[in-house]
């Protein structure tokens, strides 16, 4: 056979190739399909692989637990031993929970799970957003991984997030909602503390708690949580932003004291 025959009997077996690829009669797995595409010549020399349509493997946009993922940010705060956990969905429809031990932290799944990875110290539910303290022995670089892990398999589960409505409703009072038995003073102290206060302490992952007014002495009885518990800066956070500011809207109001241990027990308020 004359080379010239040899090279046309070749070109017609490549089409006839190259057509039953492409009309699907030809049955070859995919990951031997390589084809050298016309743009592959231009492009520095180099082959670009590509797979014929119809015979590309589909991807499953879904992992094989069917499971969804989520993005989870993190903010730092003013405490250098708390990081606020944003996944991105509700946390709290109302109010703030805050669990400082473990016994607390059994009236939700995702607190005790929290609880149960070494080095953690306080869990604090803010609306959109999870505020975990640690102690000073762990790192972050350690822990942060499995705080990831476990808030977002608990928010792609779709577990509640307290065991039952009466572990939800069980203990805090709503401490910022006006009374009729409120005097003018503690009705506007309440109204301070919701609109102006608690905002900026929730965006540094923590929240304020009203527990009480003095009227003889013009004292106002606060408690810090979550990111603010513990914190070093806390103190002057109360004294040169919250305290001069209710001094300077309400005087009758003559210092603001935070009250409770750093670290006690459970407490769930509920804010409106």
């Amino acid at each position: 056979m004359s080379s010239a025959s040899l090279v046309a009997r070749t070109a017609r077996n490549a089409h006839r190739f190259t057509t039953r690829l492409l009309t699907g009669t030809l049955n070859v797995p995919s990951r031997c399909l390589i084809l050298r595409t016309p743009a592959a010549s231009h492009s520095r020399g180099i082959a670009i692989p590509a797979l014929i349509p119809h015979l590309r493997p589909r991807i499953n946009t879904k992992n094989e637990l069917g499971r969804r993922t989520m993005f989870i940010q993190t903010e730092s705060t003013p405490n250098d031993d708390s990081l606020k956990f944003i996944p991105g969905v509700e946390v709290m429809s109302s109010g703030t929970a805050e669990f400082v031990d473990t016994r607390s932290a059994l009236a939700s799944p995702l607190a005790i799970r929290l609880f149960g990875i070494e080095g953690v110290r306080s869990v604090f539910f803010g609306p959109d957003f999870v505020t975990v303290s640690k102690d000073s022995e762990n790192t972050w670089s350690t822990i942060k991984p499995e705080i990831y892990s476990v808030i977002m398999e608990h928010f792609t589960s779709g577990t509640p997030l307290f065991r039952s409505e009466e572990d939800r409703e069980a203990a805090g009072p709503q401490d910022t909602k006006i009374l009729d038995t409120d005097s003018d003073t503690v009705a506007m102290i309440k109204e301070l503390l919701e609109t102006r206060v608690r905002p900026s302490i929730m965006e540094d992952g923590g929240d304020i708690e009203y527990r009480g007014f003095n009227e003889a002495t013009g004292i106002v009885q606060v408690k810090l949580k979550g990111s603010c518990r513990g914190c070093s800066s806390s103190t002057v956070t109360l004294k040169t932003g919250i305290e001069r500011m209710m001094m300077h809207y309400i005087p009758e109001v003559k210092a603001v004291e935070q009250v409770g241990a750093p670290f006690a027990s459970v407490n769930t308020s509920s804010n409106h």
